[in-house]
């Protein structure tokens, strides 16, 4: 398979008044072309970091982030980027919201409206385009986000928990949503997530981050067909895995918080 994006013994360090704080250190590993990839690992340690360095919105104190053979140094249109919070304009309506990359674009307002309304589709919203962001669910909000994103055509799809302030039932729901949308769209994924069960059941590929400095763990492939069932054998015993992997670095990470 061919790589799209290759990170190159990344570090971050950050600076404060009281001392220098080391985020990432050392991480190296490639992401295939059409891709899902998910990355877990305890609180703190520098998942979050690690994509927005990815994004191009922070710059790695040493190695080096490449795309498609072009060395990342800035935010880019060729990676899109979904936050947990939905981020929407609330004085635009979803199809305002959806095309919002392809007018800043320059795009002609029928051209990108057209575009929009094909992504509004994908994600479900038709009966919605002419709403304003007060007048939707939580889910659907972040699902008018993930069709913004999608909109501007990236080669990259990058995703900063963006379920994790749903309840679990809409979690789940988007989570499926998520699939189809890729498996249509047949994007690159990087995904964060604190949800073993999510990671295994969205990603081809789970890193798992050590306690800061954060460093690649170990890297699991998912190798079961989708669609996946949540409780059979297989499922349970990836999950489990990767768990035990991570039990020992949330401890670490959870003993030099006291």
């Amino acid at each position: 398979m061919t790589a799209v994006l290759e990170l190159r013994n990344v570090g971050k360090k950050f600076i404060t008044e009281r001392k220098e704080v080391v985020a990432v250190e050392d991480v190296n590993f490639s992401v295939n072309s059409n891709e899902f990839l998910s990355i877990v690992g305890p609180s703190g340690c520098g998942k979050s970091t690690l994509l927005r360095m990815i994004a191009g919105l922070e710059k790695p104190t040493s190695g080096t982030l490449i795309l498609e053979g072009n060395k990342i140094e800035k935010p880019d249109a060729e990676r899109g980027m979904v936050f947990q919070q939905y981020t929407l304009l609330p004085w635009k309506t979803v199809l305002g919201n959806v095309a919002l990359g392809l007018e800043i674009k320059g795009m002609k307002k029928e051209e990108r409206n057209k575009i929009a309304k094909n992504f509004i589709k994908l994600i479900g919203l038709e009966e919605f385009e002419n709403s304003y962001p007060y007048e939707l669910s939580g889910g659907m909000q972040q699902r008018v986000a993930i069709a913004r994103t999608l909109a501007n055509d990236p080669k990259i799809v990058l995703m900063d928990e963006p379920f994790g302030a749903l309840d679990t039932q809409t979690r789940v729901i988007l989570q499926n949503e998520l699939l189809k949308i890729w498996e249509k769209d047949k994007k690159t994924v990087v995904f964060i997530t604190h949800s073993v069960e999510e990671a295994v059941y969205l990603s081809d590929r789970v890193i798992i981050m050590s306690a800061r400095p954060g460093k690649i763990k170990d890297i699991v492939n998912i190798d079961i067909d989708r669609p996946r069932k949540r409780t059979s054998p297989e499922f349970l015993e990836y999950k489990n895995k990767i768990v035990s992997i991570l039990k020992e670095e949330v401890m670490k990470s959870y003993n030099r918080g006291k």
